[in-house]
């Protein structure tokens, strides 16, 4: 402490709300990791109707807040000794502390862009070749099954055929969808 009490005014502010953002940010970091804080800084801090834009994320959060703190201190404390005038000091600070809260929204969208619907829907299963699994019945006379990879993983859906029969281990294309549940298929040629 007497380090910090010999040390300019402002270096002395720089360095005092450097220590206190870092201990807090590593708080964050330490929680978010165990899974306490689930919403990332997406979040408002408080409440007020924020539906104007279609971003996801809320600019004024209290992450936000140690995000910017942490620059603009960091930065402070970093270019102490390079600028010399404390008016361009604090400005070059605030605008650090304005890159770290733009950084952290880069970094969740990039994150946010990781993220993938592999709920199931029938209609992606047209177009798709899959193979037959119980053999289909011709001219509409009845249903098969076939088994089709979609995103991934097998499903075994009932199918019709408008033309022949369709023996099991044939290649079948799904060309339509009947009656929301009920796959079109014909040969694979």
């Amino acid at each position: 402490m007497e380090y910090l009490q010999s040390l300019d005014t402002l270096l002395r502010t720089f360095w005092y709300i450097a220590l206190g953002s870092s201990l807090i940010f590593a708080i964050q970091t330490v929680l978010t990791f165990m899974g306490a804080d689930a919403t990332d800084g997406l979040d408002a801090d408080f409440d007020g109707d924020m539906d104007g834009g279609d971003s996801a994320f809320q600019l004024f959060s209290f992450r936000n807040l140690i995000n910017f703190l942490l620059g603009f201190s960091w930065g402070g404390i970093s270019f102490w000794d390079v600028i010399d005038n404390n008016t361009i000091l604090i400005i070059i600070a605030t605008l650090l502390g304005v890159l770290m809260v733009f950084l952290f929204f880069v970094i969740i969208g990039q994150i946010q862009k990781l993220q993938e619907n592999n709920s199931f829907k029938l209609e992606d299963a047209i177009n798709k070749t899959g193979e037959v699994y119980l053999k289909i019945p011709s001219h509409r006379q009845g249903m098969g099954k076939i088994s089709v990879s979609i995103r991934g993983s097998y499903h075994e859906l009932n199918a019709i055929t408008e033309g022949d029969s369709i023996a099991t281990g044939s290649l079948v294309t799904i060309i339509a969808i009947k009656d929301d549940n009920l796959l079109i298929v014909k040969p694979l040629k």
